[in-house]
């Protein structure tokens, strides 16, 4: 192996979307409530593969939530303002000893340039950085993998993929790269190391 590909959201920047309406509705319990009345993650999903908020808010029959839906590019930015530490250390470490670095991830087209705005450092780090939303296709299907592949010049065998969904994990070894399941930076130190990475 002689590249490594991240996922983004909850593997270098947290990502919790309660708080994109924590401070309107109150309580994480009526967070929870809206996002269930608007099937908030397939909906989300649909974003994450092109399509815009607006259009998906018209298909919301309840005005108020509509509204709130229709928000969420604007309020998006309070949902990814920290960093997983401990994983952007691993990936300076990586970067120390040449190994290229590059990211496939599941992010909307609206919402990621508020992502760069937030966290610069990541056009910086990544060498070729594939985003789900411009290019209307979604991990875990092959043909994300293959569009970092061919950007990068890499071979699937050439990266390990790290991930914490677990089907992003499965996709990513079906198009032939290995992958870990990210679940701790402790974790995924003890991962890289063990394959000669760090």
């Amino acid at each position: 192996m002689t590249a490594v590909v991240f996922d983004i959201g909850n593997v270098l920047v947290r990502w919790d979307v309660h708080l994109a309406w924590l401070d309107d509705l109150g309580s994480r319990a009526a967070v929870d409530a809206f996002l269930t009345r608007v099937d908030f993650t397939a909906r989300n999903l649909r974003g994450d593969a092109g399509e815009t908020f607006a259009s998906m808010a018209a298909e919301i029959d309840d005005p108020a939530d509509r509204a709130l839906f229709a928000s969420y590019p604007a309020r998006h930015h309070r949902t990814i303002a920290d960093r997983i530490a401990g994983t952007w250390d691993i990936l300076h470490r990586l970067r120390a000893r040449g190994t290229p670095t590059h990211a496939i991830t599941n992010w909307s087209a609206e919402t990621w340039p508020e992502g760069l705005r937030l966290h610069p450092e990541l056009a910086e780090v990544m060498g070729v950085i594939v985003v789900s939303g411009h290019e209307r296709v979604l991990k875990p299907d092959p043909a994300i993998f293959a569009t970092l592949c061919a950007r990068t010049g890499l071979a699937a065998a050439d990266c390990v993929f790290i991930d914490d969904s677990a089907k992003n994990v499965a996709g990513a070894q079906t198009s032939g790269m290995d992958a870990i399941h990210f679940t701790t930076p402790a974790a995924l130190d003890a991962a890289l190391t063990g394959r000669g990475l760090l």
